[in-house]
């Protein structure tokens, strides 16, 4: 007789996930990944439950990502971004990035929705002013600049939580 065995434990997300892309490679692209790097090395404290991952562009499959999740981070560096970072809530939608190359951070969230009938997590967008997207590039002054700034507002979002939120009005 073979013993029964116990099912292996589900496995549960971490409550939250900083999850940034771009391309190392192609100059101010590398801020979202470098952001995840350098606040995973700030978070000393072992019991902050934070999933960290990088990417070089969203895909349908970060929907699975985001599940179980109770806040997430998308960070990515923008071009269009008229002051050092922007905050910005991200809602599940439907748009033309579902079909293409790289997806949207809304249309990732709208897979998760049709995926899961619970309530997708708190999405925001953190966006980084970016200058220089060249291949072979490196990290300019003003981006290295613009992540520092963004650093100190990645810090407040771990500790704080909700609030910070609230306060994406009043970003530098």
């Amino acid at each position: 007789m073979i013993p029964h065995e116990r099912p292996p434990q589900a496995c549960v997300a971490a409550p939250l996930l900083v999850l940034g892309w771009g391309n190392p490679s192609r100059g101010d692209d590398a801020l979202g990944p470098l952001f995840v790097e350098c606040l995973r090395a700030d978070v000393t404290d072992a019991r902050a439950q934070v999933e960290w991952l990088t990417d070089f562009q969203l895909q349908p499959e970060h929907a699975l990502d985001l599940m179980g999740r109770a806040r997430v981070l998308l960070v990515d560096a923008s071009a269009n971004c008229d002051r050092q970072f922007a905050v910005t809530p991200v809602h599940a939608a439907r748009d033309a990035s579902f079909t293409t190359h790289a997806m949207s951070p809304a249309a990732v969230l709208q897979v998760l929705r049709d995926m899961d009938d619970g309530a997708p997590p708190l999405c925001m967008l953190l966006a980084i002013r970016g200058e220089s997207f060249e291949l072979g590039d490196g990290l300019t002054d003003a981006a290295t600049d613009n992540l520092a700034q963004a650093l100190l507002w990645g810090r407040e979002w771990l500790t704080v939580g909700r609030g910070v939120e609230q306060t994406i009005d009043r970003q530098p």
